[in-house]
């Protein structure tokens, strides 16, 4: 695939060379440009729709090599799928797998008579499925080719521009926590990834960070107990946009951010453990749409917070058995010191809920393989104290591409993590894993709006789809930004 994409938009009906590519939906003939290049090249459409078998279906193409009366080197035309379907990104993924399987150099896809929202979301997943992560390669095994030009054909590019630079800055969070989490844990560890979301004031993101004794003064004993078997310190890392009135609650999103997770005394299989790498893909995800937030400009106040520790075997490590105490004076028994994540969480959360009384609150987190086993990689778990938040949450899913799934929470649920020796334990085993984790994150949120999306298996390791052919996926920039968009935005 080629090493760098550049995006231009030109009229529709401008000169063109290279690549051509249009798509046409699923029964349509074609028209506009599309038509009148097929007549200018004297081919007659139903003809060579039904020698090459195109009925517009998603997923297939034809490859019109070397138009005669054209300037361009093929004209391919790739199946739309139903045009009532909405998933436009994931059409532009398909355009992009096509070109890097032409091994195109400059390419002009048609997008006349589309919506500028509709061109933008294409551009979307030509962006999104052009990426790869090759920062680490000293020798390539595969030549990256040339860098790859793509021009957009569009009716109007002055609203093609302006839709498109909106949309553009959800990609760029998405592929930020991409990066973050196919970072090597010798390369990003708890300081490294404060250092990076530093860099988020160069939009205007206000940044601040607590350190491993101002935690201590504040009674953080869950986070800090999963500290303290590293050598790496921990760190708060608080990532503030003021986009809305300055008094107005803000919007806060926590996540998880465990550099790497050895799982601890009770230690991980060493089968998959390089993967633990990314069990800091939660607090990727909220320093991607904090990235995003600001780079649009969003109307709206919103905090976002990530612990970042690293979970270690040693001298120093929390025993199974052993008690702590978080922030809010809860005491938990440690029964699994593999399940630390929500440990960083609970301290995160009352935090965040204590200083900012947010109008709702949402965290991300990988935090079990139980929501894999539950839903595989097609959606992630959601669970929420409150029905209007979950609602709006799920519509977003469903907008963004990026799918929820409602989980129970109840009394049941919360007996199992009850505790002989503390108030509660940190896991109530393999039955209902997923239910429990979130069932103890709750105890940590008071009464405000909360949801917990446990991304495991969505945003790690997740089969390839038209706008990722990565191992980390980026999710949930996608979604919480359609989230503030439709329902906590100044409109």
């Amino acid at each position: 695939m080629p090493s760098t994409l550049t995006l231009t938009l030109a009229p529709a009906d401008a000169p063109q060379s290279g690549t051509l590519i249009a798509l046409l939906a699923e029964g349509q003939e074609p028209k506009g440009q599309l038509a009148r290049l097929l007549a200018q090249a004297g081919l007659e459409w139903p003809r060579v729709a039904k020698a090459g078998n195109f009925t517009g279906k998603s997923g297939q193409s034809l490859d019109l090599v070397a138009p005669k009366g054209l300037d361009s080197d093929r004209l391919i035309v790739c199946g739309a799928g139903k045009a009532e379907e909405g998933a436009w990104a994931d059409r532009g993924g398909a355009v992009m797998a096509r070109l890097a399987a032409a091994k195109a150099e400059t390419a002009t896809v048609l997008l006349d008579g589309l919506a500028p929202e509709t061109v933008a979301d294409i551009a979307a997943g030509l962006t999104l499925r052009h990426y790869r992560w090759d920062k680490h390669r000293a020798k390539k095994p595969d030549d990256p080719g040339p860098a790859l030009a793509i021009s957009l054909g569009v009716d109007d590019e002055k609203r093609a521009r302006t839709a498109l630079d909106d949309r553009l800055a959800t990609v760029a969070g998405t592929l930020l926590a991409r990066d973050l989490v196919h970072e090597p844990p010798n390369l990003l560890g708890t300081l490294e990834f404060a250092a990076r979301a530093h860099e988020l004031t160069a939009l205007g993101v206000s940044v601040e960070e607590l350190d491993g004794a101002e935690m201590e003064r504040l009674g953080m004993g869950a986070l800090l107990g999963v500290a303290q078997g590293s050598a790496r310190p921990p760190r708060l890392v608080i990532m503030r946009w003021q986009g809305g009135k300055k008094d107005a609650p803000p919007v806060a999103f926590v996540g998880k951010g465990v550099v790497f997770d050895s799982g601890g005394i009770s230690i991980k299989q060493a089968q998959g453990m390089e993967d633990m790498k990314g069990d800091m893909a939660g607090a990727a995800a909220v320093t991607g749409l904090m990235h995003t937030l600001a780079m649009r400009k969003a109307r709206l106040n919103v905090v976002g917070v990530i612990g970042l520790v690293e979970n270690m075997p040693s001298g120093t490590a929390m025993r199974p058995g052993d008690v702590l105490t978080a922030m809010n004076g809860t005491t938990i028994e440690i029964v699994n010191t593999d399940a630390e994540g929500r440990l960083v969480l609970a301290d995160a959360l009352w935090y965040t809920q204590d200083r900012f009384k947010p109008r709702a609150m949402i965290n991300l987190a990988t935090l079990t393989g139980a929501i894999g086993v539950a839903l595989g990689a097609d959606h992630a778990g959601l669970f929420s104290n409150n029905d209007e938040l979950a609602t709006q949450l799920l519509a977003a899913g469903l907008l963004s591409g990026e799918k929820l799934w409602r989980m129970p929470l109840g009394p049941y649920y919360d007996k199992l993590i009850e505790s002989r020796f503390a108030d509660i334990k940190n896991s109530g085993g393999r039955p209902a894993g997923a239910v429990t984790a979130a069932s103890f994150l709750k105890c940590f949120v008071n009464d405000v709006p909360w949801a917990h999306l446990d991304i495991a298996a969505a945003a790690l390791g997740s089969p390839s789809t038209e706008t990722n052919a990565a191992w980390a996926s980026g999710f949930g920039v996608a979604l919480l930004d359609r989230l503030v968009r439709d329902h906590f935005e100044a409109k």
